[in-house]
């Protein structure tokens, strides 16, 4: 994988003071610290700005990276992150930093940290109709619960836990790394009980000592009046369950409409393509059209052409921040004027009758015909 920027890393320009670099390496440095930001990238970012700060606040390795990016001082030798050596004295007063990552135990024990339970997505296919008017569906969705027998606490009923023998029941232990601040006492969750304080001699034979189970269960999910496809709701409280009493997480339904045999979307326009035959387009018709809420009568002019739209209002789709106040699309219908492929002998008679009536207006041919003709008289000309 290729190395950023080592500016663009710290967000300053090029032209950064020391000082300027210094305040933005603390700024992210806060930010980032895996003791502080629980996001799973937050460590390798965290490393990320300590590189580039340990270059930059470097006078002689600066002028190299700027020289020649990153070629200019990548396996320079000595240790820590990137292959180099970083002593935090180099950092000038940074106490607050370390204050807020290590010092005065003001880290909270594993045992007594809450975790939201994770969340569940659920793909869900519905028809146009019930894209359109909303309704409600039941889903089998797979969901990890918590254990009915122990109540979640891991013990077989009637037994007791014992103290972790490793962090004495503080769920935490102490380990000495060596970081980009050099080395450095770092706390972190006791990997013997998990960050509980507890160990469980005697564990629930339904959990196996988790505390958790994994349950299939069916829900009934409402579907808001005019989703489509690609669009997700959040449903609070019904995905997996948390941990030392932590809520629940929450599911994500991803809609997915199936197509329908006539209609199609178009934002919150609902939209059919009609045929009809060239004598009911020329001489005009009424029609009685599908909507999504039964038919309608719609009046055809005579003279009407392939590809005209014609718009009943608020027959469309509701609008999903319509606030409840009965916001809808049109339905567009577009006319598809149909020309028959195979006519018989009198067909064809009474078609070349009514053609010799036409005047040279309704002869886009001959019009065609002689306008591509002059035009090519005037460019030999």
């Amino acid at each position: 994988m290729s190395q950023r920027d080592y500016y663009e890393v710290l967000g300053v320009p090029r032209t950064a003071s020391p000082d300027d670099l210094k305040k933005a390496f603390r700024q992210k440095a806060k930010q980032l610290h895996p003791d502080v930001n629980k996001s799973p990238t937050a460590e390798a970012e965290f490393k990320e700005v300590g590189e580039a700060y340990g270059v930059l606040s470097d006078a002689d390795k600066r002028a190299r990276y700027d020289r020649f990016g990153h070629a200019g001082v990548n396996n320079m030798g000595g240790g820590g992150t990137g292959g180099f050596g970083f002593d935090p004295s180099d950092f000038g007063d940074l106490s607050d930093v370390f204050e807020a990552f290590f010092g005065g135990g003001t880290r909270t024990g594993g045992r007594n940290r809450t975790r939201a339970g994770q969340d569940i997505r659920v793909d869900l296919r519905i028809s146009f109709e019930e894209a359109v008017k909303g309704g409600s569906k039941e889903v089998e969705i797979q969901r990890i619960e918590s254990c009915s027998r122990c109540n979640g606490k891991r013990a077989e009923p009637g037994s007791t836990p014992s103290r972790c023998s490793m962090c004495n029941g503080q769920g935490t232990v102490r380990r000495r790394a060596q970081t980009i601040f050099g080395m450095v006492e770092q706390t972190s969750e006791c990997p013997n009980c998990g960050g509980t304080g507890e160990t469980i001699p005697n564990p629930c034979h339904q959990c196996q000592g988790s505390g958790k189970v994994r349950m299939n269960r069916t829900e009934r999910f409402d579907i808001p009046a005019g989703v489509d496809s690609g669009i997700q709701m959040r449903v609070s409280g019904k995905g997996h369950a948390g941990s030392n009493g932590g809520p629940n997480g929450n599911v994500y339904i991803v809609f997915q409409v199936e197509p329908h045999k006539y209609f199609h979307r178009r934002d919150d326009d609902i939209v059919l393509t009609y045929d009809i035959n060239m004598v009911q387009a020329a001489l005009g018709v009424d029609l009685t059209v599908p909507t999504i809420d039964g038919t309608h009568e719609l009046r055809i002019p005579a003279g009407t052409q392939t590809g005209e739209v014609f718009r009943i209002r608020g027959q469309g789709a509701p609008h999903l921040q319509a606030d409840g106040r009965g916001m809808r699309g049109d339905q567009l219908v577009i006319i598809n004027v149909t020309v028959p492929k195979k006519l018989n002998a009198q067909q064809q008679d009474i078609l070349r009758q009514f053609a010799e009536t036409l005047d040279e207006q309704h002869q886009p041919r001959k019009q065609q015909d002689k306008g591509f003709f002059d035009s090519l008289k005037d460019l030999f000309n």
